[in-house]
């Protein structure tokens, strides 16, 4: 084709959009050594933080924390740009422990342009997309607004909330992807005219208010950690100084003055009509479906170090600018608060993700990949990850190799995925710790032992990464070798005990035993009892993060072995393929849902139609029998 001799425009992978998604995804194709575009409209908001400035929290950091074992750039950017750290849900299990990142909003995204120019194989093109080039059934290219074509093996759509993007304040609407930027218009119908299904979604934004204005002593003050973590198991610097952030709180006065906006809300008006995220409701949706609720918790988070702007995450509305103001200075030290910007909703389309397959592929374009919100998800991290995990795979195939695919036991962003293609959703997706049926062994402490490995088989991961893992996990088997094989005298022990107010002991043990007490921790035998102390002492490697994983693979063994045995099992079916041209309307034993939901989503694999809303185990036989098994 005589396009081909123009080789400026020509690419192995293209990538449109540089949110969270895209930058993962170019970054993740280029660096395995694909000829990579990255197109962005606004070529000075890469990987922007729209919403609030922060990264990880529940289930969110469990998944950055996997990002980074692989390879990906998500953790090392936070690390980088952290002005605060906290550890979430220490008082529970470590199943739920979770790490959250406050970030300087402005240097996140100077953090993650910098890293993606330092890529070799990495263009950038400042333009809009508008249709795609689709030669029988596989994508060739695109053109832009400005009419550039570019062509290209495959291409990876990760557009966030820009496909045909309207922002709604009040009673007012105006075309935007986020506020102050233009939506993208034409490429929902390029897609559609295709074969691809698509819908309408709905998020909003806080307002953002002048910390100057702000009276923090009525606050409560939300330090950091003493000792503040990171997100990256490479030796990344971490915070070496944190900003607090503030408590607040709504009250029966603030609820009544936004009451007043309600007849002006597009979200009760009819005038939004997609659906909205269920798990982070704006400010007005909260006092509507929660009525009993005389107050509402508000997180005040600083936008950055050297900023006064603060993010009020909790007051996330589309109500009327002049109500949104006057109920917030009635909320306890924003008395005199002043405005930079009011809190919107944006509506926007997305692809309902049952139409890709595990890969993030194009069941209908072949080589067309799709990531983040335009496949119905929200949050910095879920974008991430689904970008990370197309650029490697669109890579991979190009390379005529397998897809690379993380199994529901295997990861978080394994348990996203399936849960996207195998279930859909039809609201915003947020990822949840009790999304993971296997929590225990998805662990954020123990996400380089999952799946560094796996990265560096790839060719992603580097020979660094690979040693650093093993060699924590080589001090990590010492530490629990040497616990369960050194017995304690009560003599030695029971002063400890005594201080970590637990039982005396009245003959002697193992060490692992003792570390079973709910009441005594491995910091505590390492500071009082003179053989773990002196272990330490002299063990290379034995820093904090592996003393701490020692622990938990003790304290938590028996539901660390039963819970792996059980995704054992379970996996078998994961390993029975079906064929995507079954026709399961010919299955005449089959229920009528099973039927639908089997043609519409064609599972690849007995496990995946197991999770299926709707098909039943009865259904599942079936299956099993139509396969000879």
């Amino acid at each position: 084709m005589k396009h081909k001799e123009e080789t400026h425009n020509v690419y192995d992978i293209i990538v449109v959009g540089a949110g969270h998604a895209g930058c993962e995804a170019a970054a993740a194709a280029a660096t395995l050594g694909s000829r990579t575009l990255l197109i962005t409209m606004n070529m000075t908001n890469m990987a922007q933080m729209s919403c609030n400035p922060s990264i990880g929290g529940i289930a969110k950091g469990q998944i950055v924390r996997e990002i980074d074992a692989l390879g990906g750039l998500t953790g090392e950017v936070t690390d980088a740009t952290m002005i605060q750290f906290r550890m979430l849900n220490l008082s529970k299990g470590p199943a739920m422990w979770s790490p959250r990142a406050q970030n300087d909003r402005m240097l996140f995204s100077i953090e993650w342009r910098n890293r993606l120019e330092r890529i070799p194989n990495l263009d950038f093109w400042q333009d809009s997309v508008t249709e795609l080039l689709v030669e029988g059934n596989r994508v060739t290219g695109l053109i832009t607004t400005l009419g550039m074509t570019f062509y290209a093996t495959s291409v990876i759509l990760a557009n966030g909330t820009f496909l045909n993007g309207i922002i709604h304040i009040g009673e007012k609407q105006f075309h935007g992807g986020r506020i102050g930027e233009r939506s993208s218009k034409n490429l929902t119908e390029s897609l559609k005219e295709f074969g691809l299904e698509s819908n309408r979604m709905k998020t909003g934004t806080p307002v953002r208010v002048d910390g100057r204005s702000l009276d923090f002593s009525k606050m409560t003050e939300q330090p950091g950690d003493k000792i503040p973590g990171r997100f990256s198991y490479l030796n990344t610097p971490g915070a070496q100084k944190q900003r607090s952030c503030y408590l607040a709180y709504t009250s029966g006065e603030v609820h009544d003055i936004l009451k007043t906006g309600f007849s002006q809300s597009p979200l009760f008006t009819g005038r939004i009509k997609g659906t909205g995220p269920r798990y982070c409701p704006s400010i007005e949706d909260k006092i509507e479906r929660f009525a009993d609720k005389e107050r509402h918790q508000l997180f005040i988070e600083p936008e950055g170090w050297d900023t006064v702007e603060y993010y009020v995450n909790g007051f996330s509305s589309s109500l009327p600018e002049e109500v949104q103001f006057a109920a917030l200075r009635k909320v306890k030290g924003f008395e005199r608060a002043r405005f930079f910007r009011p809190g919107y909703a944006i509506e926007y389309d997305y692809f309902p993700p049952h139409q890709l397959s595990f890969s993030l592929e194009s069941k209908v374009i072949e080589n067309l990949y799709l990531a983040g919100q335009i496949n119905g998800t929200t949050g910095y991290e879920e974008a991430a990850a689904q970008g990370f995990m197309a650029g490697i795979n669109a890579h991979l195939k190009l390379q005529g190799r397998e897809p690379f695919i993380l199994k529901r036991s295997e990861a978080y962003i394994g348990v996203l995925i399936d849960d996207l293609i195998t279930k859909g959703t039809e609201e915003p997706y947020r990822m949840f710790t009790s999304r993971a049926e296997y929590r225990i062994l998805l662990r954020q402490d123990n996400a380089d032992f999952r799946l560094t490995r796996k990265a560096h088989l790839l060719g992603f991961a580097t020979d660094d990464r690979l040693e650093r893992m093993e060699q924590k996990y080589t001090a990590i088997n010492q530490i629990v070798d040497f616990l369960k094989k050194t017995s304690i005298t009560p003599e030695e022990a029971n002063p400890m005990l005594e201080r970590c107010g637990t039982a005396p002991m009245s003959q002697g043990s193992k060490l692992s035993a003792l570390l079973l007490r709910p009441q005594v921790s491995i910091k505590d035998m390492a500071q009082d009892l003179h053989p773990v102390a002196h272990f330490v002492e002299n063990c290379t490697d034995c820093g904090n993060e592996a003393l701490e994983e020692a622990e938990i693979l003790i304290k938590y063994e028996g539901y660390i072995q039963k819970e792996q045995e059980i995704a054992d099992k379970l996996s078998r079916l994961e390993y029975m393929a079906l064929s995507p041209e079954t026709d399961y309307h010919l299955l005449k034993s089959l229920s009528s849902e099973a039927r639908e939901k089997l043609s519409r989503i064609k599972p690849e694999t007995i496990g995946q139609a197991a999770r299926i809303s709707g098909v039943s185990p009865s259904d599942i036989s079936v299956l099993i029998v139509h396969l000879g098994r």
